[in-house]
Parts: structure tokens; sequence; C-alpha cells
């Protein structure tokens, strides 16, 4: 038999913890899992743009998206709970792969605004999920203990997503756009 998706259990503002421990929606903890399962969706919408065409790079998303449900059962779980599914290679990985994107790209002269093809612009809107997800885990972990793998790891993917949009510009030759502090 099929359980119903709705459980009626969290009317009142509160859900569970893996465990089964009952927080409030807005508990830092939630915050941080929820965080990563935006960032998940988003990747989801990039993962199905045609102009991701770059050798690897959909297998690229994919991977990521795993790492990032591992990343949240392990924020969704207090305690001592294990992080599971990621390694210092998967940051290695990352590391690799924005070197490579990296040698293409001309230096940079300034601050670039977030744009330019619909590819980049998405690839910037989840550069700043993440770092905004990377705040709420700094912020638990000053309520309890992270595994500093987590932040490295979520640290390293918002340097790729800038790498990976102002790539996207360069190949698909839109005009990186720079910050006009006078303007």
């Amino acid at each position: 038999m099929k359980s119903k998706i709705y459980t009626l259990t969290g009317d009142n503002g509160t859900t569970s913890l893996v465990g089964g421990k009952r927080v409030s929606k807005d508990n830092i903890r939630v915050e941080a899992y929820g965080t990563i399962d935006e960032l998940n969706a988003y990747m989801g919408l990039l993962g199905h743009n045609s102009k991701l065409d770059h050798p690897g790079m959909h297998q690229l998303v994919r991977k990521v998206q795993n790492k990032l449900f591992c990343i949240g059962a392990y924020l969704a779980t207090e305690g001592a709970a294990q992080l599971s599914g990621i390694t210092e290679a998967d940051v290695k990985e990352l590391e690799t792969r924005i070197d490579e994107l990296d040698e293409h790209l001309p230096p940079m002269r300034g601050f670039i605004l977030p744009g330019g093809s619909r590819l980049s612009a998405l690839c910037d809107i989840c550069r700043t999920i993440t770092r905004r997800a990377e705040r709420r885990v700094v912020a638990l972990s000053h309520e309890a203990e992270v595994n500093p793998l987590v932040l490295h790891y979520l640290n390293r993917l918002s340097d790729f997503f800038f790498v990976f949009a102002r790539f996207n510009n360069i190949e698909n030759q839109f005009e990186e756009i720079y910050w006009d502090k006078d303007c």
C-alpha cells in the first residue's frame, strides 16, 4: 500500500529530523539542509540545459546532486552523525574541474556581474544558493559539530559555479560585464 505524502504532522510548524526528533521548521539545522535541497533543485534545472555540453558536465551535475543529498541527510541528523558519500577526493575533483575550465578563461579585470547567457545566469543562481547554504552550515556549526568536509565541499562548489558561469559566457561568445562602480 502506498503511503500518503501528507502526514499532517507539520501543520503546527514543526518537522522531523532523521531519528524522529521534532524541531521548528525555522531551526538552523532545517535551514541548512533546506538550503541544500533548494540548491539541488536548481541543479536539476541546470542538468537539463541543452548547452551543458562540455565533456562530462552532465555527469558531474548528477554526481554533485547525489553528493548534496548525502550532505542533506547528514545535516538532517542530529547527534553523532557520520558524513558518508563525501571525501577529500570529491573536493579535489571539483578543484580539477575548476582548473580545467579556468585554463580557457581570460584573466579577470574586476568584479563580473552575474548573467550573460541563460546557462551562466543559472550557474550564478546556483553559486549564490551554495554560498547561502555555506552560511547556514557555518551558523549550525556554532550550535553543533559539523564535519569540516561539508564546508570544504560547499566552498569549492561555489567556486566551480563561478568559473563554469564564466566559461559558458566565453565559450558561447557572451561578453562578460564588469561592475561599473561609477554608474
